[in-house]
């Protein structure tokens, strides 16, 4: 979302120095409320200098200290965000360094940062193994609305393992006491050891020493009972996956995805199954691809560099040992958290680190103040469930409360657009418009948010983005789901008309609805909505939209036809609010 520069204050500004193994990340974010919880970045950066790279030289075994050249362009690139922070008028208390393994374990590390402090006055905060993996974890935390399973973090030099539970009806974010077990495989470490191994013939023994490694690590993870006796119940845990070498895995398995192309490209909430993720020979060679392509080749991996290419079997590697060593792993969810949004979320309150990220990021449009009134007759126009575990009740889940408030908040934004763009607009609204920067949004609720807003305005898209829209309604993956989606889009779209300026103080009460479950005249599963307006409204001004609600229970309109997917909706106006 966009966030207008001038009218954040300085003390809200947060400045961080990302000093990793194969990059440095600068960036500025805003903690200023009421959007602190989505850290929304003002500025951000990436210098591509490789602190492994200056300190690992090919055919010499022996690690070097960062040489004199590395450290000048350090240095040039620091002093540049010294001005620019300046610029963007960043305290000089707010601005932080932090970096992890090769600087840690540089043999010049202190002649190093010594440099750093004399050019731009900044102290380097050097992260201790358990640090990095600890805040690495709180950026995995940052990353999603809830988490519960095992975190990896795969830097550079070194990957940290750790476990993480964070649910969303709580502030609490849990982790091991020691923050996480780390160990020296990075993805620039493990393509030297992994291009050793295969000159000395010792490759077994280096799977050897990595499956060992990630066992002893699990084991000394302490993992508490309540994941254990989830991955029985649930068939196996959930891995959260961050670092620079496992967005690389995540965009090549993204390209390689059954919907193609695939509609949201932000690695962060995307999820893959066991079978994908293990997929290495797949990825492998589709990594390989791209390094062998000639400029009018149409190969290149979007967001997969040619130094994340050549680092893909290595990863590979480590996978390997994962899926040998780990217990069973059901999926994986790709996390953009690391170092630097790890950092930002530890200076959150918990009662702000604790709020959803959609409803947070959504609530500055709701101008009014008052869409909680539209949030509540969002939920009486869905059939309550009448705990019986009714198969029609499979909506409750996905339509949770905090997905309808973001939808609430949204229902007037694309007003002032033109009729011909409003649904347009409105689909690519989670990918590529307002809500494009959002950060710890699940892809699926990207999905599901702007099928709503799409349908709010109609849901009829030009062709140039259809199949845009199709690819997001793959993406959902559950017929029944589509068919509230539609059936939400077009409550909303009465409300709205209702209340063309939304909900106010002065106009409460013009409409309500109630909603129950019932049966056609062929005995099938019926939904009976009662629509009343108020004694001064008149309620054949919205015939159109009445009608409109009506039409999705057609089962011409149902998901995949007749014999699709849907429910016939029985819509009875009369009485008074």
């Amino acid at each position: 979302m966009a966030i207008n520069i001038t009218k954040t204050k300085p003390e809200f500004l947060q400045a961080v120095v990302d000093m990793g193994s194969n990059g440095i990340r600068f960036s500025i974010s805003s903690l200023q409320p009421p959007t602190a919880r989505i850290m929304p970045t003002l500025y951000q950066y990436r210098e591509a200098i490789s602190l492994y790279d200056a300190q690992w030289h090919p055919g010499n075994p022996e690690r070097q200290p960062i040489d004199t050249s590395t450290i000048s362009s350090v240095v040039s690139s620091f002093a540049a965000f010294k001005r620019t922070c300046a610029d963007f008028g960043v305290p000089s208390n707010n601005i932080t360094v932090l970096a992890t393994e090769a600087t840690r374990t540089a043999p010049n590390s202190e002649d190093f940062r010594a440099r750093i402090k004399q050019a731009v006055g900044w102290d380097v905060t050097m992260l201790a193994k358990e640090d990095e993996g600890r805040v690495g974890a709180m950026g995995v935390a940052s990353s999603l609305p809830e988490v519960s399973g095992l975190v990896m973090d795969l830097g550079g030099g070194s990957t940290q393992l750790s476990w993480l539970i964070r649910d969303s009806k709580s502030d609490e974010v849990r982790m091991p006491e020691n923050g996480s077990i780390s160990m020296p495989y990075g993805a620039a470490a493990m393509t030297r050891r992994l291009a050793e191994a295969e000159k000395s013939g010792s490759l077994k023994d280096l799977q050897v020493e990595v499956q060992n490694a990630v066992k002893e690590a699990y084991a000394n993870l302490n993992v508490p009972n309540e994941l254990r006796e989830t991955a029985k119940k649930d068939g196996g845990l959930t891995l959260y996956l961050s670092g620079g070498g496992f967005r690389g895995w995540g965009y090549v398995l993204m390209s390689q995805h059954s919907i193609k192309p695939y509609p949201i490209p932000v690695i962060n909430g995307f999820k893959a199954d066991r079978q994908a993720f293990l997929g290495t020979d797949a990825v492998k060679a589709a990594a390989a691809a791209t390094l062998e392509a000639t400029d009018d080749d149409a190969v290149e991996i979007f967001r997969v560099s040619d130094r994340r290419a050549t680092q893909v079997p290595a990863v590979a590697f480590l996978v390997s040992a994962l899926a040998q060593t780990l217990p069973e792993i059901k999926e994986v969810r790709f996390c953009q958290g690391g170092v630097r949004e790890g950092h930002l979320f530890t200076r959150l309150p918990s009662e702000v680190r604790s709020q959803h990220p959609l409803v947070v990021a959504t609530e500055p449009f709701d101008t009014a103040n008052f869409s909680g009134a539209i949030t509540q007759l969002l939920l009486s126009s869905l059939p309550k469930p009448d705990g019986s575990q009714n198969p029609h009740d499979s909506y409750v889940e996905v339509f949770a409360q905090t997905l309808l408030d973001a939808f609430a908040n949204l229902i007037y934004y694309h007003s002032s657009h033109s009729k011909d763009l409003q649904a347009s607009s409105a689909i690519r609204s989670t990918t590529s418009g307002i809500l494009a920067s959002v950060h710890g949004v699940l892809h699926e609720n990207r999905a599901v948010l702007a099928l709503l807003l799409c349908q709010r305005w109609g849901g009829d898209v030009p062709p140039s983005d259809m199949a845009y829209k199709q690819g997001l309604e793959q993406l959902v993956d559950s017929p029944s789901t589509l068919w509230w989606i539609r059936y939400l889009g077009s409550v909303a779209s009465l409300v709205a008309s209702v209340y063309p300026a939304g909900i106010t103080g002065q106009n409460t009460g013009r409409v309500a609805l109630k909603s129950v479950w019932g049966q056609s005249s062929k005995g099938e599963a019926e939904i009976s909505l009662r629509v009343s307006f108020a004694q001064d409204v008149r309620s054949a001004g919205f015939e159109k939209e009445v009608h409109e609600i009506e039409k999705v229970g057609k089962k011409k309109r149902w998901i995949g036809g007749r014999d699709g997917v849907g429910y016939r909706v029985a819509v009875e106006v009369g009485g008074e609010v």
